[in-house]
């Protein structure tokens, strides 16, 4: 399994928006798309920021290729997530899950 992970940061109203953009956009599109197994938005405050992290686990490189293309260190932001982020990476992190829990 391979971990994907994003950092963006937020006012407290864009973090608000991107989490109803996160589920209202985002994990649509990771259900459709298959291979993602798991989809986590991670927020934590930092003085008038909101630190945000996104963490998808997929089953392959590949299955990351049919979501995000060739470039699989692009980031993938919809225009509607960068109207309400004041910044974010342009690029992703990959790790291979090595161990975990099964809930």
């Amino acid at each position: 399994m391979i971990a994907r992970a994003w950092k963006a940061s937020a006012t407290p109203e864009g973090a608000r928006r991107y989490a109803e953009h996160f589920d209202g956009a985002v994990l649509p599109e990771l259900r459709r798309q298959g291979g993602c197994r798991a989809a986590y938005l991670l927020t934590r405050e930092s003085g008038e920021l909101v630190e945000i992290q996104v963490i998808t686990h997929w089953e392959s490189l590949e299955t990351i290729r049919a979501f995000a293309g060739d470039d699989l260190d692009h980031a993938v932001v919809e225009p509607a997530a960068r109207a309400v982020l004041t910044d974010f990476e342009r690029t992703v992190a990959h790790f291979t899950v090595t161990e975990g829990e099964v809930a």
